[in-house]
């Protein structure tokens, strides 16, 4: 009987999905995303391009990656392009990584779309891989910027379109 049981619980356990794919939406900004597990939220000040703005960020981890959204919103639209490139090297230089494979990016309703994906290393040394996209989207009080990245050992492509494809603007 107990083998029985024990079988049960084996087959419950190979059916429990790693990815569990939900809809997830901020209250900072209208993107809607796709994320396979529950997010935890953080918002922090940083420096970008000479400012101080205000950094939102949701993600998870899940299957052994990290799946982040990050996005600040500036209110002068003509500091996008200088807060972007910035934001890309600095995501480089976190990543210890030369120059990503770039590709574009479309996302209805959103502006600059850029897709990346690049091999680096971990703060601790271990090797990385990152897909990420960046986009944007202009508004009448501003302009909000967008990263969704995922961070794994291996790149899964199949993964990071899941993702990538489930960021919609409401």
């Amino acid at each position: 009987m107990w083998r029985l049981a024990l079988l049960a619980l084996l087959a419950l356990a190979a059916c429990s999905p790693a990815l569990n794919w939900r809809s997830v939406r901020s209250d900072a900004h209208a993107l809607q995303m796709l994320l396979p597990c529950k997010p935890d939220h953080a918002s922090r000040d940083v420096p970008m391009a000479g400012t101080t703005v205000a950094l939102d960020m949701q993600g998870c981890d899940a299957a052994g990656a990290t799946f982040a959204v990050s996005h600040v919103h500036l209110a002068d639209a003509r500091q996008a392009s200088a807060v972007l490139a910035g934001w890309q090297a600095a995501t480089l230089a976190n990543l210890h990584a030369a120059s990503p494979q770039q590709q574009p990016f479309e996302l209805p309703g959103g502006q600059f779309g850029l897709r990346w994906a690049v091999a680096g290393q971990r703060g601790d040394g271990h090797p990385v891989s990152a897909q990420a996209v960046w986009f944007a989207r202009i508004q009448a009080d501003g302009v909000d910027l967008f990263n969704a990245v995922v961070y794994a050992d291996k790149t899964d492509t199949a993964v990071a379109d899941t993702f990538f494809t489930g960021l919609k603007f409401e």
